[in-house]
């Protein structure tokens, strides 16, 4: 049996981020991990998702100039497209394996069971640790319906070599539409059934309208408070059955209806902590209720959205807490979220739909891709919608735009750093720029021009 301070089960962002700095300090550190190093983000998801997304973002921006401009047409080889993916995501493994061994962070290679609360098997080793971080991330949902053999993860689709004409998506989060924008970009027919009305709800409602508009001029379908409870295969083709009695066939069928905590299997139960598809409950030091094991990440039940950026923080602060350079509970800045339908949406801060129900703040609508230097990029619908304390102090911001990314975290560096308007109005920004119109429009609100909280 071989003993470390910390053995983390898991490799993901959530681990290593903060395993870096224990190791640094003289700890000594292993991390088990039963796949590919970097865990979904790295591997799967978020990395995947914009690799194969950026050339129909560059698509939907070349089609904004269709006719003041524009000449032939620009297509994407999804083929070529999925080896160019495939060749910058199978680096990274190889990279963090790298790392680890930069990091002086020990590597076990298997399926780490827990055997008791300072114990931990993988494969035919057991290794001893003073204390356990959980880091086990999430698995995709696929309802227990027949026919569920017939589904396909977000995974999977990340991995498909050819698109399919026809693709049914399960489900209206940030997979399912994210997906969508890309399959209709490429002008391939979607049909998306829908659990409830809503679709993208933690988004800001009127910014998700816009999006769902595109889509379905684009020829995609939406049903809406359909439950599917059948999915059958006929020689090549699908057909997906709801309870209302819709049948809808295809080629391919997506099941986007969330991700549940990686928590089978792993010997949570034998050493009693708790859990449940939403993760391990923990307290503001990210501690289990059993003292000595901890959870980071997606797998770790908290109100902290589950983002990666979110599991970095959580890792750094795990380091500090158990390094002791911080006896306070974890805290957490606003947290930017993104989704990548074609434009963006964002979301930092209060939300401007609870704000608008509330005297404590104001909302002004910033509509600032009808600006001049905006409208020469003719993304004449950019639109941002502000919120701010009584005192003027910008605390959300909702932004629809092919850039509503890269304004989402100016938005966050100003509420996090409590910048003023006043002090925004003082600075000068790169111009022409989009970003720079959108900065430059605040100080309407700072001087109360123009805008008002029912426009």
């Amino acid at each position: 049996m071989e003993d470390y301070d910390v053995i983390y089960i898991g490799s993901g962002n959530a681990a290593w981020q903060g395993a870096r700095f224990l190791s640094d300090a003289g700890m000594k550190i292993l991390i088990v991990e039963k796949g590919l190093y970097g865990g979904a983000c790295a591997n799967y998801g978020c990395n995947s998702k914009i690799a194969l997304d950026a050339p129909y973002e560059l698509s939907a921006a070349i089609k904004r100039f269709e006719g003041i401009g524009k000449v032939g047409d620009f297509s994407v080889d999804w083929p070529s497209l999925m080896k160019y993916k495939e060749e910058k995501i199978s680096a990274m493994p190889v990279f963090l394996d790298n790392k680890f061994k930069e990091y002086n962070l020990d590597v076990a290679n298997g399926k780490g069971v827990l055997l008791d609360n300072h114990t931990v098997q993988v494969g035919d080793d057991i290794y001893h640790a003073d204390k356990i971080v959980i880091s086990t991330g999430l698995d995709p949902i696929i309802p227990d319906i027949p026919g569920k053999e017939f589904l396909n993860t977000s995974d999977e689709f990340l991995e498909i070599k050819e698109l399919p004409e026809k693709t049914i998506i399960i489900g209206a989060g940030f997979v399912s539409i994210e997906f969508a924008s890309i399959l209709a970009e490429a002008g391939l027919d979607v049909e998306v059934i829908v659990h409830s009305d809503t679709v993208l709800r933690n988004f800001y409602q009127p910014y998700v309208k816009k999006v769902v508009d595109i889509l379905e001029n684009q020829g995609v379908k939406f049903h809406y408070n359909e439950d599917v409870i059948e999915v059958t295969k006929e020689n090549e083709t699908l057909t997906v059955k709801t309870s209302s009695g819709l049948s809808v066939s295809g080629d391919y069928v997506i099941s986007a209806i969330g991700r549940k905590a990686n928590v089978e299997g792993i010997g949570l139960e034998k050493v009693g902590v708790e859990f449940s598809d939403k993760g391990i409950p923990v307290n503001g030091f990210l501690q289990s209720n059993i003292p000595n094991i901890y959870a980071t990440g997606d797998v770790a039940d908290t109100s902290a959205p589950k983002l990666v950026t979110v599991a970095i923080h959580q890792s750094k602060y795990l380091a500090k807490y158990l390094l002791g350079q911080t006896d306070e509970e974890i805290s957490y800045p606003v947290i930017p979220a993104v989704v990548f339908t074609l434009p963006r949406i964002a979301t930092v801060g209060v939300r401007a739909s609870d704000a608008e129900n509330s005297d404590e703040y104001e909302v002004y609508k910033i509509p600032y891709g009808k600006s001049y230097s905006v409208v020469l990029k003719n993304e004449t619908t950019a639109e941002a919608t502000v919120v701010t304390d009584k005192q003027q102090n910008i605390v959300g911001a909702e932004i629809y735009s092919s850039e509503a990314e890269n304004a989402a975290n100016l938005f966050a560096f100003i509420i996090n750093n409590k910048i003023t308007l006043e002090q925004l109005d003082e600075m000068i920004y790169a111009f022409p720029s989009s970003s720079s119109v959108l900065l430059y429009k605040l100080h309407n609100i700072h001087y109360k021009i123009g805008y008002r909280k029912d426009n």
